[in-house]
């Protein structure tokens, strides 16, 4: 991903924080990851996402994802005695199309597409205030609404670079170009 990609995602996510109330120090507006899988299209397919603590035990982040952009499908696998990471989304702003495992049909879905493998079409939808919990190994994809979102992430230890992809052409940790 290029620096100027990476440094404009960062803006995006401060400016939405600030609309979804989220007051973030110093530190923790200089530590926003940027997320682009690998795919150098973080505007479509990416994520922003500040982690506050992740423990042995917990974690906690808030993600932001612009209009219509896409976390990629993946699932949360055993890692180091760690059973998976069992998380709960919580919408803060805006609008969340989550797709988990269940019953559901592509054509029925309301978000769009992603450009990237997805099998998963249980469609839940999270407006402020609501929440959903995802289970240890359950293949999931998220997607913000027209106006993006804010998600609070509670959650079992975070071993996110362990994560399985359905798209075998992504991967976890950016990579950032000058």
């Amino acid at each position: 991903m290029k620096r100027a990609d990476c440094e404009a995602q960062t803006k995006l996510a401060l400016e939405y924080y600030e609309k979804a109330g989220i007051v973030l120090n110093e530190y923790e507006k200089k530590n926003i990851e940027v997320i682009d899988f690998g795919l150098g299209k973080v505007a479509e397919m990416g994520l922003q996402l500040l982690t506050y603590i992740n423990t042995d035990r917990v974690c906690a982040k808030e993600m932001v994802l612009g209009p219509y952009q896409s976390c990629l499908e993946h699932k949360h696998v055993p890692t180091n005695g760690c059973a998976g990471k069992e998380e709960t989304f919580r919408c803060r702003f805006g609008k969340v199309y989550l797709y988990v495992e269940g019953e559901g049909k592509k054509e029925d879905i309301q978000a769009r597409l992603p450009d990237s493998k997805v099998s998963v079409f249980h469609e839940i939808v999270l407006n402020p205030g609501e929440q959903y919990t995802i289970m240890p190994e359950t293949w999931h994809w998220f997607q913000a609404g027209a106006e993006g979102a804010v998600i609070s992430e509670f959650s079992t230890r975070s071993t996110d670079e362990t994560d399985i992809f359905t798209d075998e052409r992504l991967v976890r940790q950016p990579t950032i170009e000058e």
